[in-house]
């Protein structure tokens, strides 16, 4: 046991690296979905008919940056998956990284820094 009452665990530096690698392999990808759902947003926000036209099927209405624009059920749903997805993978991505940092000592090195600041007593 450590003197805060917590029990820490060595993690060698592979599993260290391998969480790391995963990490990152899943917040880039994550962030880079949703920079390309947002531009097809915008795209949407151009291009997109503002009342919605039943002969073209664009029906479905989206709030766009306070703009309505009306979509097909389909483009509706796969612009819906890619933002969900792209928000739950970069949310594990960002999860298995806080793990990473704590795991690494983050936490501990911060918690340190606090008690370096207070004044050095003397023993004379």
């Amino acid at each position: 046991m450590s003197p805060t009452g917590m029990e820490f665990t060595v993690v060698n530096a592979a599993q260290l690296r391998s969480l790391r690698s995963l990490s990152l392999f899943l917040v880039l990808p994550g962030l880079l979905g949703l920079i390309v759902s947002a531009t097809i947003s915008v795209h949407y926000l151009d291009t997109l008919p503002k009342l919605p036209h039943p002969e073209e099927l664009r029906m479905t209405a989206r709030n766009i940056h306070g703009t309505i624009v009306y979509q097909t059920a389909e483009e509706d749903r796969r612009l819906t998956l890619m933002e969900d997805s792209s928000v739950a993978v970069f949310l594990v991505g960002l999860g298995l990284g806080l793990v990473y940092l704590w795991k690494w000592g983050i936490v501990d090195a911060l918690g340190a820094g606090e008690d370096d600041l207070a004044p050095e007593k003397s023993n004379s």
